[in-house]
């Protein structure tokens, strides 16, 4: 289920949806009958960020130095990378019972990529069994999925995930936000935050759209090893996802 609603707007009535769907999937097609694809927009203006690294003065100030991102820091969090093969790909900032990821990615000059990332990202949540919402939330639009998982116990559960994501100048930068961020706006503040005030480094050298930008561990890291979570997804970069919330090498950032 893949459903798509603006903020503070109530979930729609079945018989409402139905027909909303048909008007939609009419809408979808040209003249000669054949769906039409999501068309690409230039990035919107960002002025609350995420920023390019042309936009910020002094970009590690207050914020952790990865390298490809700067991240900001706040008191009491932990900072988590993820790896891929021998590449840091990846970044999560966890504080108390919840946890936002950062990822940036390369991307076309003049084109913004969040709009087929969505659609990739609620395939493959879909696929999985899961349920997807599509809402415009405080970041901008965004996805809210249910995603089955299997509990410590044994047994099934549901886990609640928001992803949400910026096109930049040349790069993209998407969050996951897990816990109880994903679930209450007063927990998701700070976390939303540190997704807004991150800083991308994309650097000049040649990227192909949608390669991840590499990261770096700081210069003073002290790293607490509790396993490296290898990159699992298949298909699409962008479509699993939730596999990378696991835990991982962690950096202690008391700020």
């Amino acid at each position: 289920m893949f459903g798509r609603r603006k903020k503070n707007e109530a979930p729609v009535e079945p018989a409402e949806d139905a027909a909303l769907a048909d008007e939609a999937a009419a809408g979808e097609a040209d003249r000669d009958g054949a769906p039409s694809q999501r068309l690409n927009l230039p990035p919107a203006p960002r002025p609350d960020g995420p920023w390019d690294a042309s936009e910020v003065k002094e970009p590690g100030e207050g914020r952790v130095d990865l390298g490809g991102l700067f991240v900001p820091g706040v008191e009491g969090m932990e900072l988590r990378v993820e790896v891929a093969g021998d590449a840091i790909v990846a970044a999560t900032v966890v504080l108390q019972d919840s946890a936002v990821q950062l990822q940036a990615f390369a991307a076309p000059r003049n084109e913004g990529i969040w709009g087929e990332v969505r659609e990739e990202i609620a395939a493959g949540i879909t696929q999985q069994g899961g349920v997807i919402d599509e809402v415009e939330g405080p970041l901008g639009w965004e996805l809210r999925a249910q995603v089955p998982v299997q509990l410590p116990d044994g047994t099934n559960g549901v886990q609640v995930v928001r992803f949400v994501g910026i096109d930049g100048p040349r790069w993209f930068l998407r969050g996951v936000i897990s816990g109880q961020g994903a679930v209450q706006p007063q927990a998701a503040g700070v976390l939303e935050h540190i997704f807004r005030d991150t800083v991308i480094i994309r650097g000049d050298a040649p990227m192909a759209p949608r390669d991840p930008i590499v990261l770096k561990l700081p210069d003073d890291a002290q790293m607490v090893p509790d396993g490296v979570q290898q990159d699992a997804a298949e298909g699409s970069r962008f479509g699993g996802g939730v596999e990378r919330l696991e835990r991982g090498p962690e950096i202690t950032e008391i700020r």
